[in-house]
């Protein structure tokens, strides 16, 4: 028996969008799904496009997430569309790399570190793989066999609060055999001291916003310049405030929020994380990191820059609902959920969403009317 025609995916569909954020907003507008994927064509509401109300962006991505922590298969229903997870096994990652009902994956495999290092003394690391240097050479070897189990970065450990790192000399040549082979390098930091090295050394990213020390205004100018010593020209931070207290705030919090609004304000980039796995955090999209963020100044189109992928691709983040003037930004980012260019070319999407967002939004009375229907406030990175 041949399967009903109006059941079938369609080869491609044109929908009448509120809006849809791309480095910067647009909207109304009309994006075009295929097979190939989720891309805008007018920032117009074509008159032959179906109406789609809401609004699309670019999957959410978590930046630090520990998917031998959690459970992966629960990350896309909390609203995650891609993952970077910094430290696990490789085997592992390489299964949930390939299966659709986890996040889009990529990895650094092991952590690398000295030996006797963290986190080797930690019980749950057991469930990860750390890899144990001493010399330049054990290292490069450590990175090209990261590289070779399908890792996309280099992962390595700088905790002299929790027993010995690897000296200068042992992370440069991980650091630039990692470089020699396109691969980024992020750094877990904790320790006087620490960031700077790292930093020196050529890390791209740090893993977490550095929360045991307060950065000098003078480093911290430095950090946020342009330099070809990094792959992506630039050095980065990944933000996971919330470890710190877990809504509860603290000293610790209070430092990390501190560097991270100076980083922030001096230009540096941003990404948004939450080491997911590491303790009480939410398995998805985590409102208190949001929040956190914009607290530390990182708001409206710097925590989008933070949170979502380059573009759209065969994934976006869809919400049903154009944000009031007077809205949380977090609040309604939490509303989001991962849609892929197969699911939208169900010719029964529309006509689903609409009713989703009759029920649970009021419908077209949560819609602006105006033609650009974005809160102008949005609009102004601060």
């Amino acid at each position: 028996m041949s399967a009903d025609p109006a059941s079938e995916p369609a080869l491609s569909v044109d929908y009448a969008v509120d809006g849809y954020w791309l480095r910067e907003w647009h909207g109304p507008a009309t994006v075009r799904v295929s097979p190939h994927g989720i891309r805008p064509i007018s920032d117009a509401a074509t008159p032959t496009a179906v109406r789609l109300p809401g609004v699309l962006l670019p999957g959410f991505r978590d930046a630090h997430v520990h998917l031998g922590l959690t459970e992966p298969r629960a990350l896309v229903a909390g609203g995650l569309a891609a993952v970077d997870d910094l430290g696990g096994h490789p085997d592992r990652l390489r299964e949930w790399a390939g299966d659709d009902a986890v996040p889009a994956v990529h990895y650094a495999a092991a952590f690398i570190t000295a030996p006797g290092g963290y986190p080797s003394n930690r019980a749950w690391a057991t469930t990860l793989a750390v890899a144990e240097v001493e010399t330049g050479e054990q290292a490069m070897a450590a990175v090209a066999e990261q590289l070779a189990a399908g890792a996309t970065f280099i992962k390595v450990a700088l905790n002299s609060d929790d027993g010995p790192v690897i000296d200068d000399d042992t992370l440069s040549a991980l650091v630039e055999h990692a470089h020699s082979r396109g691969a980024e390098v992020v750094a877990h930091v904790q320790g006087v001291g620490q960031a700077q090295r790292a930093f020196v050394a050529g890390a791209d990213r740090l893993a977490h916003t550095p929360w045991t020390e307060k950065l000098s205004d003078a480093l911290i100018a430095e950090m946020v310049q342009p330099n070809s010593r990094f792959l992506a020209g630039r050095h980065s931070w990944i933000s996971t405030l919330d470890i710190h207290g877990y809504g509860q705030r603290g000293r610790d919090f209070a430092t990390a929020s501190d560097n991270l609004s100076r980083f922030h304000a001096a230009g540096g980039t941003v990404r948004y994380g939450t080491d997911l796995g590491n303790g009480d955090l939410p398995p998805g999209l985590n409102e208190r990191e949001l929040t956190a963020l914009q607290d530390a100044g990182v708001r409206y189109d710097a925590l989008l820059r933070a949170l979502c992928l380059p573009g759209f691709g065969s994934t976006v983040s869809y919400l049903p609902t154009v944000p009031r003037a007077d809205a949380n930004l977090a609040s309604w980012l939490m509303t989001a959920t991962v849609v892929t260019a197969r699911e939208l070319l169900h010719p029964e999407f529309a006509a689903s969403a609409a009713r989703v967002a009759a029920t649970n939004y009021g419908g077209d009375e949560a819609v602006s009317a105006a033609t650009t229907p974005i809160p102008t406030a949005w609009r102004i990175d601060l």
